[in-house]
């Protein structure tokens, strides 16, 4: 190799730092010190050095700056006799106060959190779920959260630890936009024992939750000219929002004691319909055993069923049901995730496209994202297959049914009129008000009351719920509320419900 050609390249690349942008370049020849004072001087003016900051070590500074590290220690002292930044040992050199001439930043003002009546004045739009996570509350009873103390920590770090260990090079790289295979096998082993599925690592796309499911399957099935999916309604808001915006038409198929009316399906005529069998939102009924049959044959003519087995393993006086995908794996997409077992910030999931859709699922994965992160699924699949998934179902099933309880002995206290619906399973009590029969001289017409005007009362008082009207398509509707228990505890619950109670007597006494 020519070693003259090697040091001109050296020579051709410019002195400077990445800290700051610093470039030493133009300075004049023995202002060195002085140049690099003056210019962290005015980094620590603006706010790019804010008080707190380390500044680099002086030999680091001064090799990437290609002086002596004389130069750095003058410059240092020099904004340490200004009292700018002080020497702290091994903590290194900090700033800690700014010049007095600095003129302060503006000051930033967060935008100002909905209010109650705005919450829940119009119809709700786009952004309403993350305005009323915003929004302050004591206590927030909304639907489709876990008991997120619950999180097994220890459990998490062990298995962490575990795989890291047995983790090779090659593991960190990029993998199967499917998934990594230890958490598809170990998904495809869960599901064979929890819900009775039968499918094969292969089958099986590892998602980003239900959301990313459910936008995968809505790019792939506009792709094959399906512009509608039939819905259940009442049916969840954000399933609606999300399938909408993947431009996909959600026709509402009215929901009864049995679940879904496929009567109704047939009649509107849609070649896609997406239901919650097991527990279905909001109402809780399970899908009956006439009802699955009627939709089977819907599915067998030609129709496709897409499951969100919603709340399926979280059920407390009843016995299980099967998945769809069990019965009819060619029409059913199955969509799962762990977000009501472990916490929904691990955004993991799962979807098991139907054969004609399989690949260009896998297609659609693969240009969203590469796939998910492996270094959680590897935790995942190792928690799965130690047991500790099924020790957090049965711990979370005896806490869950306890908060369950306790929200139906305060309701009955403190909510009259109220009609609990879907108590035998989930994380979720639906509640609709029969008050004509109990304040005939006030709600005698069920229209006079808007279950979103007790929802903002409640929230004027502290206390966050969702109303039924939200998840309702079809109008009109009985008021009602979706309330959650499961991340509170007895008292909050009980103290919550009592708000409610106190929100609903007011809203009376203004009629």
């Amino acid at each position: 190799m020519d070693r003259s050609n090697e040091g001109a390249l050296n020579r051709s690349i410019a002195p400077g730092a990445d800290f700051l942008q610093l470039d030493l370049g133009d300075a004049p020849p023995g202002g060195l010190a002085d140049g690099l004072a003056r210019r962290l001087r005015h980094a620590i003016a603006d706010g790019r050095l804010p008080v707190g900051c380390r500044l680099p070590a002086t030999r680091v500074l001064a090799a990437e700056l290609r002086v002596s590290r004389g130069v750095v220690t003058e410059a240092y002292r020099r904004l340490t006799e200004d009292g700018h930044v002080a020497g702290r040992g091994r903590g290194g050199t900090v700033v800690v106060a700014a010049p007095v001439t600095a003129r302060a930043p503006a000051p930033t003002t967060p935008p100002a959190p909905a209010t109650p009546g705005s919450l829940f004045a119009t119809g709700p739009g786009a952004d309403v779920f993350d305005a009323l996570r915003a929004a302050p509350a004591r206590i927030d009873l909304s639907p489709g959260v876990p008991d997120l103390t619950a999180f097994p920590r220890a459990a998490w770090l062990r298995a962490e630890r575990t795989v890291l260990a047995a983790l090779t090079a090659s593991d960190l790289g990029y993998g199967d936009p499917r998934g990594t295979p230890a958490l598809r096998l170990a998904i495809a082993r869960w599901l064979a024992r929890n819900r009775g599925i039968r499918a094969e690592p292969d089958e099986i796309v590892v998602v980003a939750g239900t959301t990313q499911a459910l936008g995968l399957l809505g790019r792939v099935l506009g792709d094959d000219g399906i512009r509608e999916i039939a819905v259940e309604d009442p049916g969840s808001l954000g399933v609606r929002q999300h399938l909408r915006h993947a431009r996909l038409d959600t026709p509402p198929v009215p929901v009864d004691a049995e679940g879904i009316r496929v009567d109704a399906l047939r009649a509107r005529g849609a070649p896609a319909v997406l239901v919650t069998p097991a527990h279905q939102f909001p109402t809780g009924v399970v899908l009956g055993g006439h009802r699955r049959r009627e939709l089977t044959r819907w599915a067998e003519a030609g129709g496709l069923i897409v499951e969100d087995d919603y709340d399926a393993e979280h059920r407390y006086d009843r016995p299980p049901v099967p998945a769809l995908r069990s019965m009819l794996p060619e029409r059913v997409a199955y969509v799962g995730s762990v977000s009501k077992l472990l916490a929904p910030a691990l955004r993991i999931g799962w979807l098991i496209p139907p054969p004609p859709y399989r690949e260009a699922v896998i297609e659609a994965k693969r240009y969203a994202d590469l796939g998910n992160a492996a270094l959680p699924q590897l935790v995942l699949a190792h928690l799965m297959e130690s047991g500790t998934m099924e020790r957090q179902l049965r711990l979370l099933r005896t806490r869950h049914r306890r908060r369950r309880d306790a929200m139906i002995d305060a309701i009955g206290a403190r909510l009259p009129g109220a009609v609990v619906h879907g108590a035998a399973a989930g994380l979720h009590l639906m509640v609709t008000f029969d008050l004509g029969s109990v304040e005939p001289d006030v709600f005698a017409d069920p229209e006079a009351f808007a279950d979103t005007d007790l929802a903002a009362a409640a929230l004027a008082r502290g206390v966050k719920a969702q109303p039924l009207s939200w998840h309702s398509q079809c109008r009109p509707h009985r008021p009602g509320l979706v309330l959650g228990y499961a991340a509170r505890t007895a008292t909050e619950i009980a103290e919550g419900v009592a708000v409610l109670g106190d929100a609903l007597r007011a809203l009376r006494r203004r009629r």
